[in-house]
């Protein structure tokens, strides 16, 4: 077997043998003995883009670890790493530069990897590029296991109706593939209620739903609960779009209610299809999709 030039392997058995609230310091300390790093530090993008929150090593507590947020649009160089999703440099002195990495699976942005190196070649930057990549699957599964994440992309408090809500929601905003692209959002995303959205991809189709129960409390936020779950358990069962139509309509009778709370908009794409299609729903919950064969 070639030898691992990157060392992907080690950084990668490290933070799986680490607790998953330790796996950003396993590739901090990977990177700064690989290197000679002068610093390693991890920014979290919070759930709305607006801000990145710095964790770096060793950060103690949840109030360390929200020491300092950086509103990326007011920085050229966070701003062009997240934008370009492009490796960035930007000198500091005669001693050294920052080198800058997007942290991303497959279009959901994470965050950026930061370090201070004194030495820079192309093979070093390549070797920080697969590390920040490999730093996005090791995120996206010990997030799984720790609340460590969530406070990293949260900088304001929720509302119980908005926490209700955004555990419904898919556990990535974005959604990069060779034949399709989802991005979504729900502003602001500390106050939602009733506004959801679902997709998922099958072998050759695209689910996507976009749900809005009437109101903007917790009454609205548990409507929504049995909206989306009877249109996914419908959609995981094998029904077609009007199955999983039809599956949402006991939702309010169960709850007695008379009429519909809520608006449903559900679609299907299938191979072959337009090369571009893009739906745009108006109001507090926002989705778009583009679907291409190729």
């Amino acid at each position: 077997m070639a030898r691992d030039r990157l060392g992907l392997a080690e950084v990668l058995a490290a933070a799986e043998d680490a607790a998953p609230v330790a796996s950003l310091d396993v590739v901090a300390r990977n990177l700064r003995d690989r290197f000679g790093a002068r610093y390693v530090s991890f920014l979290f993008l919070d759930v709305v883009g607006r801000r990145l929150l710095r964790v770096n090593e060793e950060a103690a507590s949840e109030q360390e670890r929200r020491a300092e947020q950086v509103p990326p649009a007011g920085s050229t160089v966070y701003d062009d790493v997240l934008r370009t999703q492009k490796l960035t440099q930007a000198p500091v002195d005669e001693h050294g530069q920052r080198v800058l990495a997007p942290v991303t699976n497959r279009g959901d942005t994470i965050g950026v990897l930061e370090l201070f190196l004194t030495r820079v070649t192309q093979d070093v930057l390549e070797q920080v590029e697969e590390a920040a990549h490999a730093l996005a699957y090791i995120i996206v599964t010990d997030r799984r296991f720790t609340d460590l994440y969530h406070w990293g992309n949260r900088t304001t408090t929720v509302s119980l109706a908005a926490e209700i809500q955004r555990q419904l929601l898919p556990s990535a905003a974005f959604c990069e593939a060779a034949q399709f692209a989802v991005a979504a959002a729900l502003v602001p995303a500390s106050d939602i209620a009733g506004d959801s959205y679902d997709y998922s991809l099958d072998h050759d189709t695209l689910h996507l739903s976009i749900t809005d129960a009437m109101g903007h409390d917790v009454n609205a936020a548990l409507m929504a609960t049995l909206l989306v779950n009877a249109s996914r358990g419908a959609r995981r069962s094998g029904a077609d779009l009007a199955g999983q139509a039809g599956s949402t309509r006991p939702c309010w009778i169960t709850a007695g209610v008379p009429s519909p709370p809520a608006s449903c908009c559900a679609s299907r794409w299938t191979e072959p299809a337009p090369s571009s299609s893009t739906p745009v729903i108006p109001g507090r919950c926002g989705c778009a999709a583009a679907w291409s064969r190729n």
